[in-house]
């Protein structure tokens, strides 16, 4: 409670022009947040079709010879924006009692350090992603071979680009949390135990 204090009273000190830059940031992380939101759901929606779709078909004997190559995109592309709307909720596999165990500065430096490097892979990722996509001009399909491959292996650029993105919008909120000591997943943690608290104590 006494970190997050601090941390609150050290917003409420933040000049007029930061905070409203900080408002613009949040903004278009909503924006983004929600635009990733309703694709994910979407890409979902239509593997859960093409599954259903093809078992049904495989059930009366007219197997369809595109299913394997679809559902294998569909999946990878679920796994790129996935894991860029994941960044931008920091909702990835992370050690924050490590983390918050190192004392401060070192902390901070160390924060920085770690998010330069994941930064760092994802643009190399959108740069070799994008240099396959050349390689691969003038490529089809298999099985439909009217959508050009660079339409499907595009996901690997455009999700890294995403991700690094996501990852700078959520930076700021998850650098000041951390260098105030507060662990993101503990604090999920004991949301839902006071929630579930809460409840039990209406109930009694």
């Amino acid at each position: 409670v006494g970190r997050l204090t601090r941390l609150t009273a050290a917003q409420s000190h933040e000049p007029p022009s930061v905070k409203n830059q900080g408002c613009q940031v949040n903004r278009f992380a909503k924006a983004v947040d929600q635009l990733l939101l309703w694709f994910i759901l979407f890409q979902m929606i239509a593997l859960t079709g093409v599954v259903i779709f093809a078992v049904l078909a495989r059930l009366t004997g007219n197997s369809v010879s595109w299913y394997d190559e679809i559902a294998a995109i569909q999946l990878a592309w679920l796994t790129y924006y996935g894991g860029a709307y994941a960044a931008l909720h920091r909702r990835h596999i992370g050690f924050d009692s490590v983390l918050l165990s190192i004392p401060m500065p070192i902390r901070a430096g160390a924060v920085l350090f770690a998010e330069a490097i994941v930064i760092g892979f994802f643009i190399l990722l959108a740069y070799t992603g994008y240099e396959v996509l050349v390689v691969l001009e003038g490529e089809y399909l298999v099985s439909l071979t009217w959508i050009p491959v660079q339409f499907t292996q595009s996901v690997i650029p455009i999700g890294a680009c995403l991700f690094v993105l996501c990852a700078i919008l959520s930076f700021p909120d998850y650098y000041r949390k951390t260098c105030a000591g507060i662990s993101l997943e503990h604090a999920e943690i004991e949301d839902e135990v006071e929630t579930e608290l809460a409840k039990a104590g209406t109930k009694s």
